[in-house]
């Protein structure tokens, strides 16, 4: 099953947005009530469904990895009213818009692959949605926006009740200026007892969201924000020590475990390497050196690709840096920044010698 899903999906990833398209077209004309649970503009949307495919499609003999994911796609569409019969609709959604573009890899055999996938899917979503017992949401209140450049800003934002979220984790928050328009989001702060979260948000090409928050979120603006979701954070029972490394805005979940680790007499020791290509892209650094100055099991590493003449830095790509001070395969190591930097970076460090099983990053990371 496993073969042939892949196999059928590699012949129709290279016209994915194809087949994105049609699949929301049939998804709409199979239950047409499900077209007001998606923004009017349904670009960001198609690329996400992309995403999670491709995700899932990679990690579809990994058990392990897969069902905690569908688990947690389960609880987080509760946001969207999405209901039992919605799964039926997009399944066959779903097998339609592939067998479309498999062409003559389409066959019997193929089919009844992928149906049996989607239902193992659809179930272990559902069963963890009517499991999940919190809110669908929890409304939030802006009271900072902080815009450190044109691209980039610092929002916090105060909600109702703490959200129960691990550091490490991401978020989704829907904004008043991009109604029905969800943007995944990792709060840059351990949880903390008043609701108060923090995140950094990058102005991306094409986001509709990011451009919305950098440029026009409102102090009283008020965010709905989904269930917490992702597997990356610190096992401090493991007996091993962590490397994380965080390019651009993904060193916030980074600084949520180490804000979150603070709180502790003893951790195991952690080198964060934070890399971009301009100094200016290293905006939490002084933070984060005035965090390793408070805690000795912290050292910090900030790497620059295109400053040659700065000083205090490593210089090359996140994924250069990483691998010169070694394969690091003793450690539990955490990723995070943009899908390019990801591949590079994870590339790099299994040549180098580190095994796959200690490497954790979560998928969505832009509009």
């Amino acid at each position: 099953m496993v073969r042939m899903i892949r196999e059928s999906f590699a012949v129709v990833e290279p016209v994915a947005e194809d087949v994105a398209r049609f699949f929301y077209g049939m998804l709409f004309s199979l239950a047409p009530a499900t077209r007001e649970l998606f923004p009017a503009n349904m670009e960001v949307q198609r690329s996400r469904l992309l995403r999670a495919l491709v995700h899932v499609v990679q990690m579809v003999d990994r058990p392990d990895d897969l069902v905690p994911f569908l688990r947690q796609l389960g609880r987080d569409h509760r946001k969207f009213g999405v209901v039992a019969s919605h799964y039926e609709a997009v399944g066959t959604a779903l097998l339609s818009s592939v067998r479309k573009y498999a062409g003559d890899a389409w066959t019997s055999d193929v089919e009844r692959a992928w149906a049996e996938a989607y239902t193992i899917m659809a179930r272990t979503m559902q069963e963890a949605a009517n499991a999940d017992e919190s809110p669908a949401w929890w409304n939030g209140q802006v009271v900072g926006h902080q815009r450190l450049s044109w691209d980039l800003a610092v929002v916090r934002v105060q909600t109702e009740y703490p959200i129960p979220y691990r550091a490490g984790q991401y978020v989704s928050v829907e904004t008043p200026q991009r109604p029905r328009l969800w943007r995944y989001l990792s709060p840059a702060n351990g949880p903390r007892e008043d609701g108060m979260m923090e995140f950094h948000v990058r102005s991306v090409e094409g986001g509709w969201v990011s451009r919305a928050i950098v440029g026009h979120a409102q102090i009283g603006d008020t965010w709905r924000i989904g269930p917490p979701m992702g597997r990356m954070g610190v096992d401090r029972t493991s007996g091993r020590d962590v490397l994380m490394v965080a390019g651009g805005t993904g060193v916030a979940p980074m600084r949520a475990m180490v804000d979150d680790m603070a709180q502790w007499g003893e951790n195991p020791r952690v080198n964060l390497f934070v890399g971009g290509r301009t100094r200016a892209d290293l905006y939490d650094l002084e933070n984060l050196q005035r965090l390793a100055m408070a805690n000795p099991w912290l050292t910090v590493v900030p790497a620059l690709e295109a400053d040659p003449g700065a000083r205090g830095v490593e210089h090359g790509s996140l994924a250069d840096v990483v691998t010169r001070y070694g394969s690091w395969n003793d450690r539990d190591v955490l990723v995070c920044g943009s899908p390019a930097m990801i591949r590079a970076t994870v590339s790099r460090m299994l040549v180098a010698g580190t095994p796959l099983d200690r490497i954790k990053y979560d998928p969505f990371t832009l509009d």
